[in-house]
């Protein structure tokens, strides 16, 4: 599901078991990451699948995000197909995102 920066934003401030997803590439990682990310490569094949699958809740809130909202749309279909149940995308990506970037 596509979310707004607002929507997205106020949803995992609320929640104590929110988990943040970057599938971005190592490189765009190394720019900047929202606060409390994880990476996982959606350009690293089967090793993608592999960390989404090694993710023990499928029912635990994921938001996800890439630099434009492309690619992590893509991976919240994938992550739907695989039995996650709230895979939540970051519309616009983090080129959009307005609030609190960090360094990894």
């Amino acid at each position: 599901m596509d979310l707004s920066q607002k929507q997205w934003t106020e949803q995992i401030a609320n929640q104590d078991n929110a988990i943040i997803i970057d599938v971005r590439t190592p490189a765009e990682w190394a720019e900047g990451i929202i606060p409390n990310a994880m990476m996982i490569d959606i350009y690293s094949g089967q090793e993608f699948v592999n960390q989404l699958t090694a993710l023990e809740d499928k029912d635990a809130n994921y938001y996800v995000y890439c630099r434009s909202g492309v690619r992590s749309h893509q991976a919240c279909s994938l992550m739907n197909e695989l039995g996650f149940t709230n895979a939540f995308n970051l519309s616009g990506g983090i080129i959009q995102y307005v609030g609190e970037k960090v360094r990894p």
